[in-house]
């Protein structure tokens, strides 16, 4: 067995090499680059691609993940060849894609190290997009982008779900492809996965961008999928906890400083650095309009916050709003 070794991509719009200048600021930004700094500039909605990890190991698990993005039956997947799979169709997609044999490989290959993980099964992946977006346009673009990167080779199943406020697509992708080569998805697969996701959307007539929360001057990190869902429904216990040691901290007179605080404080330098670079290149090219906005937009960036931070702003925000409701009462 062997496993499938992606090259490492850059980012179309790598801010921190403009910032660091040398020879490369004598290069012109390529169409496709302007394009994105546009859409970045311009605040394109943003796609996201997420993959869920957990029970994507487990044969059991992976069959209650396919009927439970089906909703035990009552959504139709979508396999790699168009057609519907309609019911709880778990089992019957674990024998089809031969997932019970990939459970054996590890125990059979007798040359094969020792791994502390079980090796995956399959990859969950979710590619979302903000409200308002058309469904059918995020499934179809799903649809053409999994056609482009996986077809022949990777068996795959997807379903669109429209439940929630963002429009998004279950993808589940067999790791072991065809041929017997294992997918192991890193941060550039996932970069180049959220920038080919936009481009199809785009192709659609859909205004979808995929640029890193660093660059476009986001400081607050994702929540993981389980905590984002249980903070929905107000029964996250992390959150809960981490909201009342902030407020306890307020109390005592401030927030303690974390050690990831330098870090974003650097980082945005960097940033902000390399937007002005991309700013006086873009002069240069002749795009002086283009160039004020991407000024404006590096001026405009609030300073970055730890999660920590965030927590007590939002807390002082909420007894500020209190105290001007009691006034005008």
């Amino acid at each position: 067995m062997r496993t499938l070794k992606l090259p490492k991509a850059a980012p179309l719009l790598d801010i921190a090499s403009y910032a660091r200048g040398g020879a490369r600021t004598a290069d012109r930004f390529t169409p496709a680059q302007v394009e994105h700094i546009r859409l970045t500039v311009n605040r394109a909605p943003e796609v996201m691609v997420k993959v869920l990890s957990k029970g994507s190991s487990d044969l059991k698990a992976v069959g209650r993940h396919f009927d439970c993005i089906g909703r035990q039956g009552n959504l139709a997947l979508e396999d790699e060849d168009g057609h519907p799979l309609q019911g709880r169709i778990g089992e019957e997609l674990i024998d089809d894609w031969d997932l019970d044999i990939d459970a054996l490989r590890p125990q059979v290959n007798l040359t094969a190290l020792p791994t502390r993980k079980p090796m995956k099964l399959i990859h969950k992946l979710v590619f979302s997009m903000p409200p308002g977006t058309p469904p059918q346009k995020v499934l179809a673009a799903v649809r053409n982008f999994a056609r482009e990167e996986f077809h022949g080779r990777h068996r795959y199943a997807m379903v669109l779900h429209t439940d929630e406020l963002h429009p998004h697509v279950h993808l589940v992708l067999r790791a072991l492809s065809n041929e017997c080569v294992r997918l192991n998805i890193r941060k550039a697969t996932l970069r180049h996965w959220r920038a080919q996701f936009a481009q199809h959307l785009r192709s659609l007539g859909v205004a979808a961008n995929a640029t890193e929360r660093a660059v476009r001057g986001e400081s607050r990190k994702a929540m993981k999928d389980g905590i984002y869902r249980a903070s929905l429904r107000g029964a996250s216990t992390h959150m809960r906890e981490r909201v009342e040691a902030v407020a306890s901290e307020l109390a005592r007179g401030g927030v303690r400083p974390e050690a990831g605080k330098r870090t974003l404080t650097e980082t945005r330098a960097v940033i902000e650095s390399g937007w002005h670079a991309v700013a006086t290149r873009l002069a240069q090219q002749g795009d002086h309009r283009l160039a004020a906005d991407i000024s404006r937009l590096a001026e405009a960036m609030d300073r970055p916050l730890t999660d920590r931070e965030w927590i007590a702003r939002g807390l002082l925000a909420q007894v500020r709003a209190k105290q001007w409701e009691a006034r005008t009462l």
